[in-house]
């Protein structure tokens, strides 16, 4: 008996540590992610931005800062786009932010309100083109 509970502890131990460490994983490249669309942002190389925040969101992990933070930099990308009355860039940064927690999405899916908000800002914008 006191072998099954040795084995069953290190089990235990060896699946959290697993755990830990693909979490912290997730996070890091998250973290390189979101700088790669910082430096995109930062030299005006929007394709780069949008890659490097979309990207960051895809490795959602619950609780990280940076996801929230991506979705918003992705939503300034597809607000500064419309000001500039570049429509299809817009577009861009607005379906990358929907595609993402599209792609997240599991038995949670995260994200509920930036999709909705991507909706109406893409239906408008295609609306807009078509006129």
């Amino acid at each position: 008996m006191e072998k099954v509970k040795t084995i069953a502890v290190n089990v235990a131990a060896i699946a959290l540590i697993s755990v830990v460490l693909f979490w912290g994983n997730a996070l890091y490249r998250q973290y390189v992610q979101f700088e790669k669309g910082e430096k995109g942002t930062a030299s005006g190389d929007f394709p780069a931005a949008v890659a490097g925040y979309e990207a960051a969101i895809h490795m959602y992990t619950p609780g990280s800062s940076i996801v929230p933070r991506s979705a918003q930099k992705l939503w300034d990308l597809g607000q500064m786009a419309e000001a500039n009355h570049d429509t299809a860039r817009a577009l861009i940064a607005y379906r990358a932010l929907r595609s993402s927690f599209y792609a997240v999405a599991g038995i949670y899916s995260p994200g509920q309100e930036w999709i909705q908000r991507c909706d109406a800002r893409i239906a408008a914008l295609v609306a807009q083109q078509g006129r």
